[in-house]
């Protein structure tokens, strides 16, 4: 039987005609595909804003970002880097934490979580703010009213929230409020009530630290009893009870000048 194999130089071309062929299509549908994603139909035409909009509106934000969304939007709706825009969206004020979705077949939709206010961070007014979270963010509240203050290092905002959320119900139980809690370099807390009163409550877990509030507030008022000028001082480090000054009233012994601890 004569063998039906094509000769060496028929199958090369075949080959080299075939890889050719190959390359024009794939060429081609490169092309097709690059037309297709900067076709003017797949411009990006809008946006839409949802979510915590309680700061924000479209026109704000748009007003805002403008320079900066003009050179990110001038790419295709399918090709935006949805990465940058959410960047953007999360360096206005407020605006906790964006997600940025696409809205077939050309609109961006953005829904947007904001800072939930707590507290100042720092002093009152420093422009400097907790959230719920206990993270720090930079704005301008509405109403800064009644907001407490909290500070220490930048890493410990979080514990400083955490601890201000479990002494403030104890010292509310007495009508006091925990208008400023600080940690200090050292690792020492301080808190300042809404009466002007200072207390030092010294170094320790969470838990240690409210069982010296919880022995102040429960004998505080077997004190005021007996002594009737308002709260100026307390010092809580003692192991075994407290340390405090009455406004008028005498609470140092004259001897060593040292203030009269209450070991109950």
């Amino acid at each position: 039987m004569p063998s039906t194999e094509l000769p060496l130089d028929v199958r090369l071309m075949t080959a080299v005609t075939n890889t050719l062929v190959g390359l024009f299509v794939a060429l081609g549908l490169g092309m097709l595909g690059v037309w297709v994603v900067r076709h003017p139909a797949w411009s990006v035409t809008g946006i839409s804003v949802q979510g915590d909009v309680a700061h924000q509106n479209t026109v704000g934000l748009r007003a805002q970002l403008a320079s900066q969304m003009r050179s990110t939007l001038s790419s295709s709706f399918l090709t935006v880097d949805l990465q940058q825009v959410r960047r953007l969206f999360e360096t206005v004020p407020w605006v906790r934490q964006a997600v940025v979705q696409r809205d077939f077949p050309n609109r961006l939709r953005i829904t947007l979580q904001e800072h939930q206010v707590v507290a100042w961070w720092g002093q009152a007014g420093s422009g400097q703010l907790v959230n719920q979270q206990g993270e720090v963010f930079e704005a301008n509240p509405d109403d800064n009213d009644g907001l407490p203050e909290l500070a220490g290092p930048p890493a410990q905002s979080a514990r400083v929230w955490a601890l201000y959320q479990v002494l403030s119900p104890e010292l509310s139980r007495l009508e006091l409020g925990l208008q400023r809690l600080e940690l200090n370099e050292r690792g020492s807390w301080s808190a300042a009530l809404d009466n002007g009163a200072r207390i030092e409550l010294g170094r320790g877990t969470d838990e240690e630290l409210l069982a010296r509030t919880r022995r102040f507030t429960a004998t505080l008022s077997q004190l005021t009893q007996r002594y009737a000028g308002a709260l100026q001082s307390v010092d809580l480090r003692y192991p075994n009870g407290y340390a405090l000054r009455l406004r008028g009233v005498t609470t140092v012994n004259p001897d060593d000048q040292k203030p009269t601890r209450n070991t109950r």
